[in-house]
């Protein structure tokens, strides 16, 4: 199968990394100066990790090509995958293009993690074949990808479209209705705005903000997720007991879910507590050796997680 892959940056980098891991041929391409040596040098760092999980037959850097030419890139490719910076403007007239060179029948997928995929079709020829399919960083070893489709996508798209994420190794999360920031990162992101809060106020620092989640929920988390972590916390009686034991603690104001105002004091102790955090530590060191850890941590909870993992997108199409 070949994959097309439009825009090379870290996220770019890392389907790209997925897709040859998985033995199929890549043609990447972004107009950016300095992107294809930045995307090479990005992949070949990302390779012993995905060497680590397993390559598939046929797996190689050499089904990797390159083309600053949009056209040449996705006029031959069977799916594509769209990476481009989250500007709707920019993003609209990439797909347009995007829309207009590949062949009919192609799938085109976008990474964007907030925009919802109707916003995207509006100006596309061929709407219905257009899904948004978020994924995680690193891709290259985040295995969830949310596939979102818009109002104009037809079912056979979304259902062929999660065959090919699947034939990559990803777990489909097949989001029922389409809403900005999808599901992970509307999680992901009222934790974030209640940690801008609580450093904001003065009551921790970021590196104990992180420590908070890292020693505790986000241990459990890599297991079971918020509702079976509660389930848990109920006893015999699960989440009946939990329930009606802390449920009227939910009417309490524990959380400000509007972020506060970004002022310098709370730029600055932002980053300056993750500057000290990093303890000295370039950023290519502190990627590799939370790759190192993601790799481990994800072969010991794949040993329990429920056996079917499709069960994420069943019934919900």
């Amino acid at each position: 199968m070949k994959f097309a892959v439009v825009g090379t940056g870290v996220i770019g980098s890392g389907w790209i990394t997925r897709i040859l891991a998985h033995g199929h041929e890549v043609i990447a391409t972004d107009p950016s100066e300095g992107a294809y040596e930045s995307m090479l040098k990005q992949v070949k760092q990302n390779w012993p990790y995905a060497e680590q999980q397993g390559l598939a037959e046929g797996a190689s850097l050499e089904n990797l090509s390159f083309t600053v030419s949009l056209e040449e890139a996705v006029k031959d490719a069977d799916h594509i995958q769209e990476n481009v910076p989250e500007i709707e403007e920019l993003k609209a007239q990439v797909l347009s293009e995007i829309d207009t060179y590949a062949r009919q029948d192609a799938i085109i997928g976008s990474s964007t993690s907030g925009i919802m995929p109707s916003e995207l079709q509006q100006n596309l020829k061929h709407p219905e074949r257009l899904v948004v399919a978020h994924p995680f960083h690193p891709v290259y070893i985040l295995p969830l990808v949310e596939i979102v489709p818009g109002k104009e996508t037809t079912e056979a798209v979304t259902v062929e479209a999660e065959k090919v994420y699947e034939s990559i190794g990803m777990d489909v999360l097949h989001v029922r209705h389409e809403i900005e920031g999808h599901i992970a990162d509307r999680l992901m992101e009222a934790l974030w705005r209640e940690s801008l809060h609580i450093v904001n106020e003065g009551i921790a620092t970021t590196e104990e903000v992180d420590k908070a989640f890292t020693h505790a929920a986000g241990l459990r988390y890599a297991q079971y997720g918020p509702f079976m972590t509660f389930h848990l916390a109920g006893g015999e009686g699960g989440m009946r007991h939990m329930l009606k034991q802390f449920g009227p603690a939910l009417k309490k104001p524990w959380t400000k879910l509007i972020a506060p105002e970004l002022t310098q004091d709370l730029y600055d102790n932002v980053v300056n507590g993750c500057e000290t955090a990093s303890q000295g530590q370039t950023m290519s060191e502190l990627d590799q050796k939370r790759n190192e850890f993601l790799v481990k941590v994800k072969e010991l909870a794949e040993a329990y997680w429920p056996e079917d993992t499709a069960s994420m997108k069943k019934g919900i199409k």
